[in-house]
């Protein structure tokens, strides 16, 4: 069995004396594993950092082998250590599509959607708003996703502004009523209503936490969601706006 894929290396452990167990999200072949001969050495270790981008090329003898991986490098985004925020949110997406996908299970939409948001940490953009548009995009991969088209109540487009904690819907404000004390706030920035402030940030992504949570429970065994994503909220929490 063999194939070559590309993709953004998730995570190493060593393995072994010198050789090391890597995860990579690959475009065509999903979240993957396979071991790297050589991958504990100095030589290696910035080539198997969190985030950078790689050529890797599987074989194993049988498909349901742990199998071997060659890695070349393509791109490094060694840019995002020297940022503590960016490190957090690389973090973060790491621990979420561990957690979250399964094993060779390819998202091509996702894995674009992941590539374009790491870039974006990499270079320096403002990519807050893209985090939480990507965890959104997430929830959609997985079969969570949000309906935030039109209220769940009365079918309007109007003045959407909460979100049923139950069905995902969004809600009109007028017709939440003395419910909206029990629904969850719909940030307007989420509807293509201007950009996220700081505030807007914190709300959307106490949303999409609440249906992570949720849809991730068979994995999550009644535990939080990974704590590099509390960490990555708490750092945004600090962070003065621009």
């Amino acid at each position: 069995m063999e194939w070559r894929d590309q993709g953004a290396l998730l995570a190493m452990r060593l393995h072994g004396e010198s050789a090391a167990i890597i995860e990579v999200f690959t475009l065509a072949h999903g979240r993957h594993a396979g071991v790297v001969r050589g991958g504990g050495s100095r030589r290696m270790a910035a080539t198997l950092q969190p985030g950078t981008q790689v050529q890797v090329a599987w074989q194993a003898r049988l498909d349901e082998h742990l199998g071997t991986f060659l890695v070349e490098p393509l791109a490094s985004r060694a840019a995002i250590l020297s940022d503590r925020l960016a490190l957090a949110g690389l973090n973060a997406v790491c621990a979420l599509l561990h957690l979250a996908l399964p094993e060779r299970d390819p998202h091509p939409v996702l894995w674009a959607k992941t590539m374009a948001l790491l870039d974006a940490m990499t270079v320096g953009d403002d990519w807050t708003q893209a985090y939480l548009r990507w965890e959104l995009d997430l929830l959609e991969e997985l079969g969570f996703g949000l309906d935030l088209n039109s209220c769940a109540v009365t079918g309007s487009r109007e003045d959407l502004a909460y979100v049923s904690p139950r069905t995902g819907r969004a809600v009109s404000r007028g017709a939440a009523g003395e419910w909206a004390a029990r629904l969850l706030p719909l940030p307007p920035s989420l509807l293509g209503q201007g950009p996220t402030t700081p505030g807007e940030l914190a709300q959307g992504l106490a949303l999409t936490g609440h249906f992570l949570g949720r849809g991730l429970q068979a994995v999550l065994f009644d535990k939080p969601l990974p704590e590099a994503r509390g960490r990555l909220i708490e750092m945004l929490a600090r962070t003065p706006p621009p």
